[in-house]
């Protein structure tokens, strides 16, 4: 299904629901790095296969589905190009945004500042913590409700680079508060492959996305804004 949600101010963006078919989880061979997420050539055709019913080919991501996940795609109302990727549990969510990288710098470190130093100008708090993907960030930002309640979004923001992209998860729900490296969210995002492609790509500039069949589009009043 799609649900519209709000956009920033430079931009309108709507939210898609896409089914994941199936969630048998079937054997999967050995991969050559004991965690992910991975890059297309560190996996073999059996990852990324789309016979698999588990995976969802959305080009310059592919996700594995795990029991109990809807998968949402944010989508750029101008355009049309997806610009994010949202699991959802009962538990709660990770956003996946993957961006293009130089091959050998990390851009996370500056990243991570820019995420922190945003947050604090929002009237929030961003901490740097250790955790499974290195250093992250946990913030804190002040929310008010369609209603006029005030409260605080907390979330949890980890990056993985590789050579030529970054991948960056942002936790909501008790996954932000609560780590498990067992929980599905967490298991679903290192499963992630990326596809950053050979063309040449600015580093920050998003990895393409497309639309996967099966999608749906429902209109809904708004929704919480986008950054």
């Amino acid at each position: 299904m799609f649900r519209r949600s709000k956009g920033s101010s430079h931009r309108r963006a709507r939210t898609v629901s896409v089914p994941i078919p199936g969630t048998e989880q079937p054997e999967r061979a050995e991969l050559p790095r004991p965690k992910g997420p991975w890059d297309i050539d560190d996996v073999d055709d059996a990852a990324v296969s789309e016979e698999d019913p588990n995976i969802v080919d959305l080009g310059g991501l592919v996700v594995r589905g795990q029991p109990g996940l809807e998968m949402r795609l944010q989508v750029d109302e101008r355009d049309q190009a997806v610009v994010a990727v949202l699991l959802v549990s009962e538990e709660g969510a990770v956003e996946l945004r993957a961006f293009a990288a130089p091959r050998n710098e990390s851009i996370w470190d500056d990243v991570r500042r820019e995420i922190g130093a945003e947050t604090t100008r929002r009237g929030g708090t961003a901490t740097e913590q250790q955790g499974e993907f290195g250093t992250e960030l946990q913030l804190v930002v002040p929310v008010q409700s369609p209603e006029g309640q005030h409260s605080q979004q907390v979330s949890r923001v980890v990056g993985v680079s590789a050579p030529r992209w970054l991948l960056r998860g942002t936790f909501l729900g008790r996954p932000a508060q609560q780590p498990d490296p067992q929980g599905a969210l967490e298991v679903a995002f290192r499963d992630v492959v990326v596809r950053r492609g050979e063309g040449p790509m600015g580093p920050r500039n998003p990895i393409p996305l497309q639309m996967p069949p099966g999608a749906e589009q429902v209109e809904e009043p708004g929704g919480p804004e986008q950054s």
